[in-house]
């Protein structure tokens, strides 16, 4: 099986800055993607943070306009991790924030599945 695990979430102030931590690890052959969501409470779960692994859009990264210049995801393929730099926070990041990673458990899957972390709380309050 395949596990996402993250750290780093917190409390923080308005302005400050927090650096998330997602690594995978189990039955993994390849990543494609590896990326963040979060969800506020009441919210729908949006997208954050991209970033492509493997293949010809390896090291391509996409942004929601809401984090854009602010955020910054990178990753580390040796360790298959995936790290999301938070500056100038604002009230409204509070949310949980999801790791997932679209990956290949086995040379012969035939399909490319999408793993989860269980979410890390972050919170931005003064």
């Amino acid at each position: 099986q395949v596990q996402l695990m993250e750290s780093g979430g917190g409390l923080v102030q308005p302005g400050g800055s927090l650096r998330l931590s997602c690594a995978a690890s189990g039955r993994i052959f390849s990543i494609n993607v590896m990326g963040w969501y979060r969800q506020a409470p009441g919210k729908q779960r949006e997208l954050v943070a991209v970033i492509f692994t493997s293949g010809s859009r390896s090291g391509s990264v996409n942004y929601a306009d809401s984090v854009k210049g602010r955020f910054t995801v990178s990753r580390d393929n040796a360790k298959n991790m995936v790290y999301l730099e938070m500056n100038s926070l604002k009230p409204e990041d509070t949310s949980v924030y999801y790791c997932f990673a679209d990956l290949k458990s086995t040379v012969y899957s035939a399909s490319i599945d999408r793993y989860w972390g269980q979410g890390t709380q972050v919170t931005v309050s003064s």
